[in-house]
């Protein structure tokens, strides 16, 4: 009698550092610790009224299935949006997502063959991990440095990276979880290194609103000479705090990935229709709205940043967009410490979770001494959180 084994790509794809530590955070909940989640980029400010009240409004008496690609009323309203950062494109150069998660998926499916690799700026965004083992692929890590706040590397070193089975270079800008925003001669770096080898680059812009100390934004898709080769992965979770909605969405002038990617979309039929309407909504928000939730996202980088350096032995740098940071803790290994910090430990019946920072690399080893901190609280709880951290580390080298 045979037996039954479960697939090796479900084998293989990791679980999350960024939720793999639930039952434990959910265990001290049920102890009555209350517990500061750090780990996840969950914004505690809300949701823009004018989401919500599209979709109250709406006129439906049936939730039918919505078009595969999207409704036309969202790709037409993100056109003057993706315009207002130098982006031009059509209505027809947009397909909408379930997530940006869902649009990273879809086009490294569409890409990429089995087999084939994608350079990605190391640290990245976890679930890069998770995607490229879904559609068979391999990760080929660029290093990055805390020293010089990830920085983009030599060209000599991303081009010894490249080999006959590289197909695309993934990155996010700001990137998730370094915080870094690259500059337009960066991104012009790493277009004429696409251009010249022919590959795709994708690039997941999710943070873009979120620029601090007079950083500028560029989008890939602003870069001259890009038309074939340049994608945007989208999303509009952490620009309107809806990370529930699942709406995210394709952008490129390059219509064969589009049309390809459409063909996924079929099979899924369609992203969520109610949700898409309350996006079309939140799209017509003024701009001072940005401009305030952008100042109190700097204000909470500042309180992990200072915290961080309040912290005997560890070590950070001052993220430019997104809200994220990797601070170097002096632990051997922080995944040990973080569920030590779920199980073992409390001040003033409280704890704090973060995200074991190995997970966001693919080079064996890297990242062990690191966590990923999301400062998606308010300054209140962040600057409680910290203190908290800052007890812990002492308590738990101390044992």
């Amino acid at each position: 009698m045979h037996e039954l084994s479960i697939a090796r790509r479900g084998q293989e794809v990791q679980a999350s550092p960024i939720r793999r530590l639930v039952p434990l955070a959910n265990r001290a909940k049920d102890q009555g610790i209350r517990v500061y989640h750090l780990n996840i980029g969950q914004p505690d400010i809300e949701t823009p009224p004018e989401y919500f009240r599209a979709i109250y409004d709406a006129d439906i008496k049936i939730l039918a299935y919505g078009e595969s690609g999207g409704q036309p009323e969202l790709r037409a309203g993100l056109v003057p949006y993706y315009a207002s950062f130098g982006v031009d494109v059509n209505e027809q150069e947009i397909l909408i997502t379930t997530g940006g998660s869902e649009a990273v998926l879809f086009c490294l499916l569409t890409c990429c063959n089995p087999g084939d690799e994608v350079l990605t700026l190391e640290p990245f965004y976890t679930n890069y991990n998770s995607f490229a083992t879904m559609a068979g692929i391999s990760i080929v890590p660029v290093p990055g440095s805390p020293a010089d706040g990830f920085r983009l590397p030599p060209d000599d070193l991303l081009e010894s990276l490249i080999s006959s089975r590289t197909k695309a270079i993934l990155f996010s800008n700001p990137g998730n979880p370094t915080g870094v925003v690259y500059t337009r001669s960066e991104l012009e770096r790493l277009g004429r290194l696409a251009v010249k080898n022919g590959l795709f680059i994708l690039a997941d812009e999710v943070y873009r609103e979120f620029i601090y100390d007079g950083s500028v934004f560029t989008s890939i898709l602003s870069i001259d000479g890009l038309a074939g080769h340049a994608v945007i992965c989208d999303s509009i979770s952490k620009r309107f705090s809806a990370c529930g909605a699942r709406i995210g969405n394709i952008v490129t002038h390059n219509l064969s990935v589009l049309e390809a990617a459409l063909k996924f979309g079929m099979a899924r039929l369609c992203p969520p229709a109610l949700e898409q309407i309350g996006a079309v909504a939140a799209l017509k928000v003024p701009e001072a709205y940005y401009a305030r939730v952008r100042e109190e996202y700097q204000l909470r980088r500042d309180v992990i940043y200072q915290g961080i350096l309040a912290i005997p032995g560890a070590q950070t740098y001052l993220p430019k967009g997104a809200f994220y940071s990797i601070a170097v803790l002096p632990v051997e290994d922080t995944n040990d410490f973080a569920a030590w910090m779920l199980s073992d430990f409390s001040y003033e019946g409280a704890t704090v979770m973060v995200a074991p920072a190995d997970g966001f690399y693919a080079t064996p080893g890297a990242g062990r001494n690191e966590i990923r901190l999301a400062y998606v609280l308010n300054r209140q709880d962040l600057n409680k959180a910290m203190l908290i951290l800052q007890k812990g580390l002492c308590a738990y080298n101390s044992r």
